[in-house]
């Protein structure tokens, strides 16, 4: 069995999902659509697609598709989604989920009423210390869990300036103020992808920026956001917490990695720092180093990777780390690129699969849902202070 899929948006992320969904035999073709029509056929020629459609609207309205993979602005994801599955198309979205607890609200009453698959492509799912903390939690090496760390630090003269330009034209730096909090998937989705609980309640801290040169400036920010770097602590259902941070002003090398991660338990604790791992019990501490680190499957000099900045090319090159385990995926992913510590090929598979089989993916609407809300209600904690607020919940998808 398989789809036609339609590619939204032919930025710099898209084109490496691309090859993987065309290269994937669950998939029959692809096309894509992009406000930049030159964009979508530079993408349809590069990678050999199906074509091009002239607008999101016009792929919608095509019988020819049956699912749509959006890589639009992150603010944007949440009412394309809607529009996607009110069509009658299955939906696979770059993260976050959405930007409002509204446009979370309405993404799973549309899945709901219409039964198709959502999937958000969260990395952090497949993130190796997040595999290996989710195996270990499995197996009760940790005892009772009762607190974890999720840091995405990035710092925004580490790509993320050029990225920001090359989406946003003559505006980018009044969506280069993007909130952090607002972008907690990466973070919150690396503890939760392990530890099976939600959030409850946040209190969160941000911080003003003081570079000055009109990046996160309230003056000039289409968000009114003038806060670099910010901190959530969590509480979660059944006892304890988990705090996390947003940091886009950080003297840290997020070539190397961005997301990190922490887990304490009452018989054993992880701790991942930028080259090093470790987990530690009460008789000692082993180095999982190894165990974690993926190994690059393509150059950071590619050719298909000379339109991304330098520092962001790492993201896109790391192939699987030895906790991975790869029997699952089609033999027509051994020798294609990978990305983020390894997660995409796993992220494609699992949309795909949902698909083709009806069944629910990892990150289904309810996981996106808890991966993302809580960021939305921490960013408005930090709005007001720090002050403590309860966080909704959607409560777990339906089997």
């Amino acid at each position: 069995m398989t789809f036609s899929l339609g590619i939204v948006g032919a930025g710099q992320f898209s084109g490496q999902f691309a090859k993987l969904f065309l290269a994937h035999p669950g998939v029959r073709d692809v096309h894509v659509t992009d406000i930049l029509p030159e964009r979508a056929e530079q993408l349809a020629a590069a990678e050999g697609l199906a074509g091009t459609f002239p607008s999101y609207e016009a792929m919608l309205e095509s019988k020819d598709i049956d699912a749509v993979a959006i890589f639009t602005q992150r603010w944007t994801h949440g009412p394309l989604v809607v529009r996607g599955l009110n069509a009658g198309k299955h939906v696979y979205s770059a993260v976050p989920m959405a930007i409002t607890a509204d446009e979370i609200a309405a993404i799973i009453d549309a899945v709901k009423a219409t039964g198709l698959t959502y999937m958000m492509g969260e990395t952090s799912q497949y993130n190796p210390a997040t595999v290996h903390a989710r195996n270990q939690i499995a197996e009760g090496s940790f005892g009772r869990l009762f607190y974890a760390e999720g840091d995405y630090v990035h710092d925004m003269d580490l790509g993320f300036y050029e990225a920001y330009q090359y989406s946003g034209g003559e505006n980018w730096k009044a969506t280069a103020s993007y909130p952090p909090l607002l972008y907690p998937t990466h973070a919150i989705g690396g503890v939760l992808g392990a530890w099976q609980t939600h959030a409850v309640s946040v209190s969160a801290i941000g911080v003003v920026d003081d570079r000055g040169d009109g990046v996160f400036d309230k003056e000039v920010s289409q968000f009114d956001n003038d806060v670099s770097n910010a901190t959530a602590l969590f509480e979660v259902a059944g006892g304890g917490s988990f705090r996390t941070n947003e940091f886009r002003r950080v003297g840290y090398p997020s070539h190397i990695r961005e997301s990190r991660f922490r887990f304490f338990g009452t018989e054993g604790s992880m701790e991942q720092l930028a080259t090093v791992a470790l987990w530690q019990d009460k008789n000692g501490v082993k180095d999982i180093s190894e165990l974690l680190e993926p190994k690059p499957t393509m150059s950071p000099d590619d050719p298909s990777l000379q339109h991304i900045a330098p520092d962001l090319r790492a993201a896109f090159t790391s192939g699987s780390a030895p906790v991975h385990d790869r029997s699952r995926l089609p033999r027509e992913f051994d020798n294609l690129h990978n990305g983020h510590e390894g997660s995409h090929h796993f992220l494609v598979d699992d949309f795909v699969t949902a698909v083709n089989t009806r069944s629910l993916p990892s990150v289904n609407a309810w996981v996106a849902a808890r991966y993302t809300l809580p960021g939305i209600v921490a960013h408005e904690s930090a709005r007001q202070g720090g002050v403590r607020l309860d966080i909704p919940d959607f409560g777990d998808a339906p089997q």
